[in-house]
C-alpha cells in the first residue's frame, strides 16, 4: 500500500466479543437476584451477542427497515409488513434464547424473570428492535390470565420458544407474538380519552366476542398474531362508559383474516427496524378480556411489565455505550498516551460506569421484585413504587450517557458505520414508551398516596443500607420528608430523589466500595453534577475502571 494509505492508531475491530464475560456487575447481579443457575445460558448469549456474522444481521435488519404491504398485485387487501430476513433472525433467536415470556411457563425455575432481565441487558448490542414483540409477548401474560379461556388457547403458544414468521392462523403455529394497540391520535398517554368502540357480536362466534371500531395512533409489532387493545362497550359516540380490554388476532378461528387495516407505518427517529404502524378497526372481532369497563385495570399489568423492560432496556444500552468507549479509548492514542490512560477521559469512562453499573443493580432488583410480587407483600410494594421512579430515573439518563460514551470516539462515533448512532437514535426511546417522564412522577404519586403499605416497603429497602454511608443517610431523610408530603409540581424531584437513593442503597450494599463511594458523592449531593466527567478527585478512578471493562485494567 502506499504510504498514505497505512492506516495507524485506529482501533481494531471489537467483534468477536463477549459482553456477558466483560461485565462484573451483571455477573454479580445475576448472583444477588436468585438466578445464579443461568450464568450458562447468558455465557452462550454473550457469545452469540458479540459475533460479527449476529452483529451483521443486526446492522442489516436496521438498514432494510419495514416495508408495508397494504395490497396485493390483484388489489387485494394484505395489510402485511415484510421484514429483512436478518430480522427474523435475530427474533427467532431472542426467542429460543427466552427473552420472550419463557419465564412464566409452569416449568419455569425461580429466578427465571431475573435471568430474563440478565439476557435483556445483553441484548442491545445486537439489537433494539425486536425486544418490543418480545417484551409485549412477556409483559401480555399477566392480563390474558385474567381470562382463563383466552389464557388456555393463547398462553402455551406464547410461552414456547418457537418462533414461526410465517402469516397464518395462529393455531396453525407452533409459537405466538404478541403486540399491543392502546394510544389514539387525541389522547396518546391519556388511554381514557378512547373513542374506539364495540359492540357485542350475535353470530355464533365461540367466547364473548365484539365488533370494534376505531383508530389507533400507535399498534406495535403489528404482524404479531394477536394484541390487547382498549374500546368502549357502546355505540353512542358521546357515551363516556369506561373503556374495556379486547384481544383482537391476527386470523379468526376459521381461518379468515380479522379485519386489520393497516394505514401506514411510522417512520420513527430510531428502533428501525422493528415496525410501528397505525391501524383502523371496522367491525374487527376481538375478545373481552378481564371483567367489562375495567379495560385500563386489565391492560396496565401488561403496561406494568412493559415499564420494567423500559428500565431493563436502558441499563442494556447503557452497558453498550460504556463497552463501545472502552473498546476506542484503550486502543487510540493522542498527545502520546492511550487515551484511556488519560486523567480526563478515564474521569468520563470511570462517570460513565458508575450510571451503568447504577442501572443495572436496579434493573435486576426490580425484576427480581415483579417476579416474587404475587406472593410477597413486601416485593410488591417494591415493585409499585421503584417501576415509576427506576423508569423516570434510568431512561433519562440514557439519552445523556449515549451521548456522552459517542464522544468518547469522537467523529468515529459520529459516523454511521459506528454502533454509536443507532444506540444514540435509540436512547430516548424508553422514556418515552409506556408513559413519560410526567407520566412516571404522577404515577408515582398515586402510589405513594394510594398504597401506604408500598412505601413502607421501600423504607425497608432503604434502611437496609443505613448507616453505612453518610451522604446516602441524608439523601433517604430528605426523601422521607418528600415523601411525606408529596407535591405534584416537584413530582419529577421526588421520582428522581427516590431513584438514585435505591441506587445508592443497592450499591453501598453490594457494590465494589469505589462505585459506592463514587456514587453516594455525585448522585446525591445536594447539586449533582450536570456532565458525565466530573468525579471528585478523591474517586477511585483505578478501581472503577479495572472493574468496568477489561480493556480498562
Amino acid at each position: 500500500m502506499p504510504a498514505t494509505h497505512q492506516v495507524r492508531n485506529q482501533p481494531p475491530d471489537r467483534a468477536p466479543y463477549d459482553p456477558w464475560s466483560e461485565d462484573v456487575a451483571l455477573q454479580e447481579g445475576l448472583a444477588r437476584e436468585g438466578a445464579e443457575w443461568a450464568a450458562p445460558d447468558l455465557r452462550a448469549l454473550g457469545v452469540l451477542t458479540g459475533d460479527p456474522d449476529w452483529l451483521e444481521r443486526g446492522r442489516a435488519a436496521n438498514e432494510n427497515p419495514p416495508e408495508l404491504r397494504t395490497h396485493d398485485r390483484h388489489g387485494h387487501r394484505l395489510d402485511a409488513v415484510r421484514y429483512h430476513p436478518a430480522y427474523h433472525d435475530l427474533l427467532g433467536a431472542g426467542i429460543t434464547h427466552g427473552l420472550a415470556a419463557a419465564p412464566w411457563r409452569d416449568d419455569a425455575p425461580a429466578g427465571a424473570h431475573v435471568a430474563r432481565a440478565a439476557k435483556y441487558i445483553l441484548w442491545p448490542q445486537l439489537d433494539s428492535g425486536t425486544l418490543c414483540p418480545m417484551t409485549m409477548t412477556y409483559a401480555v401474560v399477566p392480563s390474558l390470565a385474567t381470562q382463563p379461556d383466552l389464557a388456555a388457547e393463547w398462553l402455551p403458544r406464547a410461552t414456547t420458544s418457537v418462533y414461526d414468521p410465517a402469516f397464518r392462523p395462529a393455531h396453525e403455529k407452533a409459537g405466538a407474538t404478541f403486540g399491543m394497540a392502546m394510544t389514539e391520535k387525541q389522547g396518546g398517554s391519556d388511554v381514557r380519552a378512547n373513542a374506539t368502540r364495540a359492540r357485542p357480536l350475535e353470530d355464533g362466534t365461540p367466547g364473548t366476542s365484539f365488533r370494534l371500531t376505531g383508530h389507533k395512533w400507535f399498534c406495535s409489532a403489528p404482524m404479531s398474531d394477536a394484541f390487547l387493545a382498549l374500546a368502549r362497550i357502546t355505540e353512542d359516540e358521546d357515551d363516556d362508559t369506561p373503556p374495556s380490554c379486547f384481544l383482537i388476532p391476527r386470523w379468526l378461528p376459521d381461518g379468515r383474516r380479522n379485519a386489520f387495516a393497516l394505514q401506514r407505518l411510522k417512520d420513527k427517529l430510531g428502533d428501525r427496524s422493528n415496525a410501528s404502524s397505525e391501524v383502523e378497526f371496522d367491525d374487527t372481532v376481538g375478545w373481552l378480556v378481564g371483567e367489562p369497563d375495567k379495560g385500563v385495570r386489565t391492560i396496565m399489568q401488561m403496561v406494568a411489565h412493559t415499564r420494567l423492560d423500559c428500565v431493563v432496556g436502558a441499563a442494556g444500552w447503557m452497558r453498550h455505550g460504556l463497552a463501545e468507549a472502552a473498546h476506542h479509548t484503550a486502543h487510540r492514542h493522542a498527545f502520546g498516551a492511550r487515551l484511556a490512560e488519560q486523567p480526563l477521559m478515564r474521569g468520563v469512562l470511570a462517570d460513565l460506569a458508575l450510571e451503568s453499573e447504577a442501572a443495572t443493580a436496579v434493573a435486576l432488583r426490580l425484576a427480581r421484585a415483579f417476579e416474587r410480587a404475587s406472593t410477597d407483600p413486601h416485593e410488591a410494594g417494591v415493585q409499585r413504587i421503584a417501576t415509576p421512579a427506576a423508569k423516570y430515573w434510568v431512561c433519562k439518563r440514557a439519552p445523556m450517557h449515549a451521548a456522552e460514551a459517542l464522544e468518547c470516539l469522537g467523529g468515529n462515533g459520529y459516523v454511521e458505520e459506528s454502533p454509536m448512532p443507532r444506540l444514540y437514535r435509540q436512547s430516548p426511546l424508553n422514556g418515552i414508551w409506556e408513559g413519560s417522564g410526567n407520566v412516571q412522577a404522577l404515577d408515582l404519586l398515586r402510589a405513594i398516596v394510594r398504597h401506604p403499605e408500598a412505601v413502607e416497603a421501600v423504607d425497608e429497602e432503604l434502611d437496609a443500607a443505613a448507616g453505612a454511608d453518610a451522604r446516602l443517610d441524608a439523601a433517604v431523610g430528605t426523601l422521607r420528608k418528600q415523601l411525606a408530603e408529596p407535591v405534584e409540581a416537584r413530582a419529577r424531584q421526588l421520582a428522581e430523589r427516590l431513584a438514585v437513593c435505591l441506587q445508592g442503597a443497592l450499591l453501598v450494599r453490594h457494590g465494589a466500595p469505589a462505585v459506592a463511594d463514587a456514587f453516594c458523592a455525585t448522585r446525591l449531593a445536594e447539586t449533582p453534577p450536570g456532565a458525565f466527567g466530573t468525579l471528585p478527585s478523591e474517586a477511585d478512578t483505578d478501581a472503577i475502571l479495572a472493574r468496568a471493562h477489561p480493556a480498562l485494567a
